[in-house]
């Protein structure tokens, strides 16, 4: 071996030992961590409109022209929203939670006797008053309603509200009934002709309260101080009115346009009605007025309420904001004969007048029993529930 590849192989000897120090007393490295992926954030729902809302109204709550030109609130919305506007009608409260049930609609004008139950039952959902500007303008009287704001949640939009009028004949009473007595107890009326066959009931449980209403007057010793809370004594009192008008009544009613045509030609001189009858029938120059008795009146105050599962949840938020605009809650209120839940709404509106407002009741608010679910649990502790009034009044109605 020569001196030159010895001392070749000792260089790379000292090298290769030095390097291997170097390396030993290097500082370790942790392993690096690596960042989880960021959880990617939920997408935000569409405010996109979807082309339709499906609606259930009361009759002549929603109206596109089709019976008088100038009262057309839907028309003019589709066009700006390109929202078409489908309604189905209903005739009683029950049918209103019945079709909100079985699903498909949108939004429904829930009177007080259904919002409860629609809520309690999840059928609505809450909504979102930031999106609906217009809900500054509500009346605040019916801002935070007990029938549709419930635990700190508004579930709707107040549209309409109004009292359950009497509707009578001016050919047969020269002067207004004073008392509800003329469909609940018979009697010879001002022609001198009995009242049997000739008077209406509305046919719907909530109808309860309206005999109630009047045992609070005329048997005050019943101590009823809420026609929608009633203990076990004083419901069955009120179920005896109620059996012993039966013989009276011609017809339990439910469809607005049905009663119109009974008041026309059937004979009818008395009933509980809605304002919108009596306008419908004096617009047709029919002999009818009508009256809020002695014994006051029971009322609604309507909302517009959001299905659960809507489906075209934009186009209701557009409808629900659209129609708390002072132009169309007042056209709604000349048409129907009611008062706007939008106090603006009561002066300017050429169809319902300045007079309008105050014709329909604008202050009788206090004067008014709203509809209302009866609930088991109530100020007198416990009182029958609106499940009780449900199957006594179908036997009320049949006879028994």
């Amino acid at each position: 071996m020569s001196f030159r590849s010895t001392a070749l192989d000792q260089r790379t000897l000292l090298a290769l030992a030095v390097a291997i120090t170097v390396v030993g007393c290097a500082k370790k490295e942790e392993p690096a961590t690596i960042a989880p992926a960021a959880t990617p954030e939920a997408p935000a729902a569409s405010t996109a409109l979807e082309g339709q809302v499906d609606i259930v109204a009361w009759a002549g709550y929603i109206e596109r022209g089709e019976t008088d030109k100038a009262y057309d609130w839907v028309t003019q919305f589709e066009q700006d929203t390109g929202c078409k506007v489908n309604v189905k009608v209903a005739g009683t409260s029950d049918e209103m939670v019945s079709l909100m049930t079985q699903g498909g609609y949108d939004l429904v004008t829930a009177s007080g006797d259904a919002s409860l139950r629609l809520i309690r039952g999840g059928t609505v959902q809450p909504v979102d008053i930031t999106r609906i500007p217009g809900y500054a303008s509500v009346d605040e009287r019916l801002r935070e309603a007990p029938w549709h704001y419930v635990d700190g949640k508004h579930y709707g939009t107040p549209y309409q509200w109004g009292p359950n009028v009497l509707m009578y004949s001016t050919a047969v009473f020269k002067e207004a009934p004073a008392s509800w007595s003329v469909v609940f107890e018979e009697q010879k009326l001002p022609d001198g002709k009995s009242n049997k066959g000739r008077v209406q009931a509305y046919d719907g449980p909530i109808y309860i309260a309206d005999a109630a209403m009047y045992l609070m007057a005329k048997k005050p010793e019943l101590g009823i101080k809420d026609p929608y809370e009633l203990n076990e004594a004083q419901y069955a009192a009120v179920l005896e009115l109620l059996r012993q008008q039966h013989p009276l009544v011609q017809r339990y009613w439910h469809d607005a346009n049905v009663q119109v045509q009974d008041f026309t030609s059937e004979g009818i001189v008395a009933s509980g009605s809605w304002p919108f009858q009596v306008n419908t029938l004096v617009a047709g120059k029919q002999p009818v007025a009508s009256t809020v008795p002695a014994e006051g009146a029971t009322g609604w105050a309507d909302t517009t309420m959001l299905a659960s599962d809507a489906k075209h949840p934009n186009c209701a938020y557009k409808w629900m904001e659209w129609s708390l605009s002072a132009k169309v809650q007042g056209d709604v209120a000349a048409w129907f004969g009611s008062v706007p839940a939008v106090p603006a709404a009561c002066t300017g509106n050429a169809l319902l007048g300045d007079a309008g407002c105050a014709t329909n009741g604008f202050d009788k608010f206090d004067k008014i029993h709203f509809w209302r679910t009866p609930e088991s649990t109530c100020a007198q502790g416990t009182c029958v529930p609106y499940s009780r009034w449900a199957t006594d009044f179908v036997a009320v109605m049949g006879g028994r």
